[in-house]
């Protein structure tokens, strides 16, 4: 008897001679799911998604997924303020999609994934402090900016929620007092309790969203519809604005609400998996890599401690070392 993973395969070599690249990845996808790799499928479920949009539905022949193809995906992902990591995440996927391809002899060895990013970039320091969130909740705006601020807090609120799932976040999703959505970047079921101040926040726009299903006026208002790269371009500029108000070093962006909750949960001595949870990262080693370069004041105070208990010599002048 003929798997379901056989019938998808014969009739995909049956009905495309060109080798189109979604049938193929899609293959993969039903492969993973009957070996019991659920995590992985949907990865690989979320990135075709990704690359399916960027593409407008069109399938691309193994053969048209050329260097220049790939650039013009990176790119577009840049435009919709997507970072390095989470790019390379995308590329990484679509090449393991293509190598297998190349071993099974479907295409002729090749690298098109030369010219775009696959690495792992160190997260830079985005993270502010509490005092930097007291502020924001305390500050007067005007009604542009603090819609900006509300989507800030309610970000770090949601352990992090991302800009774009905020934006795709539907009523249905909040039910008994429960946020539950699928987070877009992994595929990954997130369920967050709704607390008091998220719901003070959600009822801010009420009215701005009653002939919409969705809980921000971020994408879809009363009788009007924008583009994705548009807010998000207009709420890192509301961010600069606040961040200039409040006198900060580093303007804020969409990904600093995310960077704070997790620098402030490792610093309040919250264990690693539970960070890793609450963010929704599929691994442990993710959220290290992630809050490698957050914030070292901890380390650099633990540093000084160490010096003060060891150094023989204390007030030792710049005079005395020459």
């Amino acid at each position: 008897m003929v798997s379901l993973k056989g019938l998808i395969i014969q009739k995909w070599r049956k009905q495309y001679p060109s080798k189109m690249f979604f049938v193929f990845m899609q293959s993969k996808i039903v492969e993973l799911k009957e070996k019991g790799k659920e995590n992985t499928a949907k990865k690989y479920e979320v990135t075709l998604r990704c690359f399916s949009s960027f593409r407008k539905m069109k399938d691309v022949s193994m053969e048209q997924l050329t260097s220049k193809e790939l650039k013009l995906f990176e790119e577009y992902l840049i435009r919709r303020g997507v970072v390095m990591n989470t790019i390379s995440f995308y590329m990484r996927i679509l090449r393991a999609v293509y190598n297998r391809a190349i071993n099974e002899s479907i295409i002729p060895p090749g690298n098109p994934f030369k010219q775009v990013y696959t690495g792992v970039a160190k997260t830079q320091k985005r993270a502010v402090d509490e005092n930097v969130i007291r502020e924001l909740q305390r500050i007067t705006l005007k009604s542009t900016l603090a819609f900006a601020r509300d989507l800030f807090l309610f970000s770090f609120y949601t352990r992090g929620m991302s800009f774009i799932d905020m934006a795709n976040l539907k009523k249905k999703d909040v039910s008994n007092d429960i946020i539950s959505y699928c987070r877009s970047k992994t595929g990954q079921q997130i369920s967050i309790g709704l607390e008091p101040c998220m719901k003070e926040i959600i009822k801010r726009y009420v009215n701005e969203t009653n002939e919409t299903d969705f809980i921000f006026p971020i994408l879809y208002k009363t009788g009007q519809q924008i583009k994705y790269e548009t807010a998000i371009r207009s709420q890192n500029h509301r961010l600069k604005i606040i961040s200039a108000q409040l006198k900060l070093s580093k303007a804020l962006t969409t990904y600093t609400a995310r960077h704070t909750w997790a620098t402030i949960a490792r610093n309040k001595g919250i264990p690693l998996p539970v960070i890793s949870e609450g963010m929704g990262h599929t691994s442990e080693q993710t959220t290290r890599i992630y809050l490698a370069s957050l914030n070292h004041t901890l380390i650099d105070q633990a540093n000084r401690k160490i010096i003060g208990k060891t150094s023989k010599t204390k007030g030792v002048t710049t005079k005395a070392l020459k």
